[in-house]
């Protein structure tokens, strides 16, 4: 009986110290130069990592929620309220941290 708790074991033991290796916060993946602002508003991969592309995906749902909301609320597109997102993260974006321009990612 205990040998068949010691797999078990090991496998729970793995997905803790796995899902604890993929987390990360917004502001250390853009410190360490993983994300970047893109020109449509949302999040971007600098880096490709299971734990970086995990945290673009929940920012990028909260960020489209905010933007679906403003557009109703404001009788704007969807478009129109990404368009004026990026613009705004790209002036908020701090010295050192990522921005794609043309299509390549770039310190400001």
């Amino acid at each position: 009986m205990k040998t068949s708790l010691i797999p078990t074991f090991f496998a729970a033991t793995s997905l803790l110290f796995a899902s604890m290796s993929f987390a990360i916060d917004l502001d250390s993946a853009k410190d360490k130069g993983l994300v970047g602002e893109q020109t449509d508003g949302y999040l971007g991969a600098v880096v490709n990592q299971p734990d970086v592309l995990a945290l673009i995906n929940e920012v990028n749902v909260k960020r489209k929620n905010k933007y679906n909301q403003l557009a109703a609320k404001n009788n704007l597109t969807l478009e129109q309220v990404e368009k004026l997102a990026a613009k705004k993260a790209y002036e908020k974006t701090a010295s050192g941290h990522y921005v794609l321009v043309n299509g390549n990612w770039v310190k400001k």
